[in-house]
């Protein structure tokens, strides 16, 4: 099995192959062929023919029946092919064993979206994530890597083979590695807890935009920020997360992030190797739940930003619904009905602007918090200033020794400043 698929000297040439169990309804089975196609169009690669498999039972040598791999190989030997493509996670020995077969590189879904997110890294702790699942996914496929080292001999006194002691040394290097890098990303993370720890003593409320891939959010980002945050057309054009600060109506700030989009059968690799950047979702004040309004796909869409959401134990924070791109929605009834159908969605444009203020209004209402009355010593105005800062004043008034204020506060300033309220 060839580590890398390389993309880079020439367009290379895939065939798909999707496989459905009954576990798989025709119409998800279908979805997934036609995701399958656009990472592959994202690595830049040629789709030259696609075969959907309909099995009862998972084969051991294949993952399919003996016949119908024979026959994808002969389609593969008639074609100008450079590899195979298979929507469904392949052991390492079915690997090896479609490569012994077809004579091409075979990798599966969890390898080619490793290999988007390696060519999308940017920065150092991208570059760390992607690293760390890509030997992860390695590591078991050790012994697939050189397919002839069976037949090598060497050593001394009946020890092993020369072909054996290096696989042995590749994995304890690798293990090695994997140590280092997992250290290096809780150094990552340790460094992000102590930001966020000085940001809590001056508590700016956070929103998270969250979502599947190429739905909208670094586009969202730029317009509602002026981030100028990378944005294109494919699938996975973020990895890093970016934070900007913004003001709201009475100059109440909020701090904006972007997050790496997800998808269906996400490798876990990469949900593990990403904690540290999806963590800040986890403690959000608000999440906002993007969705492309456009896309035929967006409820399927939608319940896997949950499912991901659940499993970073986010799924208890307050979420918004944002429907991106509703400039092409020319159907104003259709608006409304996703709207309805998602709780009261907020419906945008962020190529166009359209629903920007509706959306900030929104926000500014989820994150007003709770009514309060404070009573804060005349001579205590710093937190007078805060909760102008921080909270939305209803009204103010001077006693002879305190100042009243009626004010929304969201739950952590208002249980740092609990001692000063009243009712």
């Amino acid at each position: 099995m060839s580590d890398t698929l390389n993309t880079t000297d020439l367009e290379k040439r895939a065939f798909l192959v999707g496989i459905r169990d009954n576990g798989v309804s025709e119409e998800e089975a279908q979805s997934l062929t036609r995701e399958l196609s656009e990472l592959a169009r994202t690595l830049g690669l040629q789709i030259v023919d696609q075969e959907l498999v309909r099995i009862r039972e998972s084969h051991p040598r294949y993952g399919i029946g003996k016949g119908k791999a024979e026959e994808i190989a002969r389609r593969v030997a008639e074609q100008p092919v450079d590899c195979l493509i298979f929507d469904t996670d392949l052991t390492p020995s079915q690997q090896r064993n479609w490569e012994e077969l077809c004579g091409v590189s075979a990798i599966d879904r969890q390898e080619l979206i490793i290999q988007i997110f390696a060519s999308r890294a940017q920065t150092k702790e991208a570059e760390l994530q992607v690293e760390l699942a890509r030997l992860k996914h390695r590591l078991p496929r050790l012994s697939h890597t050189e397919l002839d080292l069976s037949q090598q001999r060497g050593g001394r006194y009946s020890t092993r083979g020369a072909g054996e002691k290096k696989l042995e040394l590749d994995r304890r290097a690798i293990l090695r590695r994997i140590h280092q890098l997992e250290k290096e990303i809780e150094a990552i993370r340790q460094h992000r807890a102590t930001q966020r720890k000085r940001r809590d003593r001056v508590p700016i409320p956070s929103c998270v935009l969250v979502g599947y891939t190429n739905a909208g959010k670094s586009s969202l980002l730029n317009a509602l920020t002026n981030a100028r945050v990378l944005v294109e057309d494919k699938l996975f054009a973020t990895l890093d997360p970016t934070t900007r600060r913004i003001e709201l109506r009475r100059g109440r700030p909020l701090l904006l992030t972007d997050t790496v989009g997800f998808i269906r059968r996400l490798p876990h690799h990469l949900v593990d190797a990403f904690q540290a950047t999806l963590e800040e979702a986890a403690r959000a004040d608000l999440l906002l739940v993007v969705l492309d309004a456009s896309d035929s796909e967006r409820d399927r869409h939608y319940h896997t930003t949950l499912d991901v959401l659940s499993q970073l134990g986010a799924h208890d924070i307050p979420r918004l619904v944002v429907l991106n791109k509703i400039d092409l929605l020319e159907n104003r009834r259709e608006r409304q009905e996703l709207q309805q159908q998602y709780g009261e969605a907020i419906a945008v444009s962020a190529q166009t602007g359209e629903g920007l203020e509706d959306l900030l209004s929104r926000i500014e209402e989820l994150l007003g918090g709770s009514l309060c009355e404070v009573r804060i010593p005349i001579h205590r105005y710093d937190l007078v200033a805060r909760l102008h800062q921080e909270g939305c004043i209803l009204e103010e008034h001077h006693e002879e020794k305190t100042i009243f204020l009626r004010v929304r506060l969201d739950k952590r300033t208002a249980g740092q400043l609990r001692e000063w309220i009243v009712g």
